[in-house]
């Protein structure tokens, strides 16, 4: 019986040869030499393995940053910083099938509501929520009212930020897109870290509870 991988393999083969989707599971399983029931054991969908393919690519790129005995030394930053370079070399390796899926949309661009990016997207907010708590503790990232809770968000569409910016990147190796990574990474903890105004929130509300 044919394997998973080996299913998702022939799948992203067939539509980089083809540009397009085979047009049903029944041709494709056809074309594999398997039953529909066996495609069916693994994905519910055409859709649902593109899906899958996406959140392997986000595990890979996690277990490889997490590997490594000096990750754990990182700031919440380092850690950021380390998983988008490390993407985006995961990503290398399979640059032709996300075009293809970048493809499917309005120029080329990949938006919070693409489909194909559904399990990866909550996949990266758990992990994004990891790092947001471990930055409280380290005071790296602040609460703020009404918005701490939507800092996950906003790294969802920063990560959207380096695969689109990377997509259209057409400098040597890319280099543009590790200049992207870093200043777009140092400016979102700028900005969650402890900032002037804050200062100036925290001394408005003193001055407010003191007359009261």
């Amino acid at each position: 019986m044919e394997n998973k991988e080996h299913i998702q393999q022939h799948y992203i083969e067939y539509v980089l040869e083809h540009g397009r989707q085979p047009v049903s599971v029944f041709a494709f399983a056809k074309h594999l030499g398997i039953s529909e029931q066996e495609f069916y054991q693994h994905f519910n969908s055409f859709e649902g393995l593109e899906q899958e393919v996406w959140r392997e690519l986000f595990e890979t790129t996690r277990v490889k940053v997490e590997s490594q005995e000096v990750y754990m030394q990182y700031s919440v930053r380092e850690k950021l910083l380390s998983f988008y370079y490390s993407w985006i070399e995961v990503l290398k390796n399979n640059r032709s099938f996300v075009v293809y899926t970048a493809n499917k949309y309005p120029g080329r661009r990949f938006h919070t509501a693409s489909t194909e990016l559904y399990t990866f997207r909550n996949a990266f907010k758990e992990f994004a929520g990891e790092l947001i708590r471990e930055g409280r503790t380290t005071d790296e990232i602040i609460d703020r009212p009404y918005l701490s809770n939507r800092y996950a968000d906003g790294f969802w569409m920063q990560a959207l930020f380096v695969l689109n910016f990377w997509i259209k990147d057409q400098s040597k190796n890319f280099e543009q897109t590790d200049v992207a990574i870093e200043k777009a990474v140092n400016t979102s903890f700028d900005l969650l870290g402890r900032t002037p105004l804050d200062s100036i929130f925290d001394f408005a509300k003193f001055l407010y509870q003191s007359k009261n």
